[in-house]
């Protein structure tokens, strides 16, 4: 094509392709998205927990995607109905179910940001403004850990990524790979989350010994038995390199002796990691700062600022102790990034991460603090501890069974009748109380019994829904003895 011909068909498919950019019809439909998310969170009250549906989001596929497009409307209807609506509703305080995730309204403000901005928060050289703001909340958390000067981190999507990422520190730290991994140890609690035996898997450790450690009457791991699970590996010629231990596991919300566990670390050259995902951050409650004595001493601490932050779903961090680990882990040089090279003036995430393409995350968390400040986060925290401690005393003044008393916000339960199947029984009633979908709770097994689970983390639970679960759970109940 010569080159009249070619400044023609540019010109033409320029003038075709300027819808992607601002247009006229910007305006209308960007309100038209605000309107809805706002009217969305007004009525977010009202909202159940959870909405049952024949065949959820069955339009969507039948929606397919036209040449020229929809109408906003049109969009946003299916959006509501069969986007939003179905299942589990994360954002509403009657998810006392799982780890909810939080969605401060204030951290979509934050995402607005970063995707109209498009900044690429992955190298310093493209990005420093970014880079400096993640790295900042970083090392704001390396901080609130105890952390050294040493230490370092980065924002990822969530826990299993940032468990994957220091397992992987872990292993090349201690040389825990080839021939090696087939002889190395890695000790785990039966209370570990699963994604950190699929991070073994991916890190090529699913050779190696995993031990599931001995667990106290509450459930928490058993620091003798560590001690001489480790001297029996050695003596018979392996290689113990791994400790993953919890500060508030998903079941039960149980803290590990992390102080105790980090001596016996220190004395046979462990790696010593700690998940926290889920509750990483009541540390900042002076009242239980205490109970993650020995946090510090960890190589290692997994925090997902979605959870105990009330963020949205999509962050997740890893903080390492030495910065050197994640370097000699992540770090690598390309022809085409060389220009990037000459400004390090901060660590550029790529360099301590498994990611290269890398969302500007960060801005959700930063916003919020810099808007709210730290104090409505820490009352926040002290909420959600002191309503899953009143269920505890009120569900057992109701004839319920309870399990351990809560140290954060989750906690076991179920009810025993006197005839049939307990385990069944409750299962039954869990369905009653998610059928009915003003509020969603979960439930695990704990020594093969059926247990239910409480948990309490949405910035939108408050003293009324915990109690509207109650009421649900007596009246399911009572429903289920009237039926036997």
């Amino acid at each position: 094509m010569e080159i009249q011909g070619l400044v023609e068909a540019i010109k033409s498919n320029h003038q075709k392709s300027e819808q992607l950019d601002i247009d006229d019809n910007w305006s209308e439909n960007s309100s038209a998205v605000f309107d809805y998310c706002e009217n969305h969170l007004i009525k977010m009250e009202s909202l159940p927990a959870y909405v049952t549906l024949d065949n959820p989001g069955q339009r969507i596929p039948e929606f397919g995607i036209l040449n020229n497009g929809r109408p906003i409307e049109d969009i946003l209807d299916i959006v509501k109905e069969d986007i939003v609506t179905p299942g589990l509703n994360p954002a509403s305080g009657g998810h006392l179910g799982y780890i909810p995730g939080g969605g401060i309204p204030v951290s979509a403000l934050g995402d607005y940001i970063a995707a109209v901005s498009n900044k690429y928060s992955g190298v310093f050289y493209g990005s420093p403004g970014a880079v400096r703001t993640e790295n900042f909340l970083i090392r704001w958390m390396c901080d609130v850990m105890g952390y050294p000067k040493t230490a370092f981190g980065n924002l990822c999507s969530g826990g299993s990524i940032a468990n994957l990422s220091a397992i992987i520190c872990a292993r090349d730290a201690h040389n825990a790979t080839g021939a090696n991994a087939e002889k190395s140890v890695i000790y785990l609690s039966e209370q570990s989350h699963h994604c950190v035996m699929k991070g073994l898997n991916m890190a090529g450790l699913g050779v190696a010994h995993v031990r599931r450690l001995k667990m106290d009457d509450e459930h928490k791991i058993c620091a003798d038995s560590f001690k001489k699970q480790v001297e029996q590996d050695k003596a018979i010629g392996l290689r113990p390199f791994l400790l993953v231990a919890s500060a508030g596991t998903t079941d039960i919300g149980i803290i590990d002796p992390l102080d105790e566990l980090a001596d016996i670390c220190e004395v046979h050259d462990l790696w010593f990691h700690v998940d926290a995902a889920y509750g990483g951050f009541f540390i900042l409650l002076d009242e239980l700062k205490n109970r993650f004595k020995g946090i510090e001493r960890s190589d290692s601490i997994v925090l997902d600022p979605h959870k105990g932050l009330f963020l949205p779903y999509g962050l997740g961090t890893v903080l390492v102790k030495d910065k050197t680990h994640m370097q000699n882990a992540f770090r690598f040089e390309a022809n085409y990034m060389q220009d990037a090279n000459e400004f390090m003036d901060e660590t550029s995430p790529a360099a301590v991460s498994p990611e290269l393409t890398k969302h500007f995350r960060g801005m959700r968390m930063w916003l919020p603090l810099q808007l709210h400040g730290l104090a409505p986060f820490k009352h926040c925290l002290k909420e959600k501890v002191l309503l899953t401690r009143y269920f505890y005393e009120r569900i057992k003044e109701e004839g319920f069974e309870v399990g351990n008393y809560p140290e954060l916000s989750v906690m076991t339960y179920r009810f025993v009748p006197e005839y049939g199947d307990v385990n069944a029984f409750n299962e039954a009633l869990m369905n009653y109380v998610k059928d009915d979908g003003t509020v969603f709770v979960s439930s695990t097994k704990l020594n093969g019994q059926y247990m239910l689970r409480l948990a309490v983390l949405s910035f939108r639970t408050h003293l009324s829904t915990i109690n509207t679960l109650i009421d649900k759970l007596v009246e399911g109940k009572n429903h289920l003895l009237k039926q036997a």
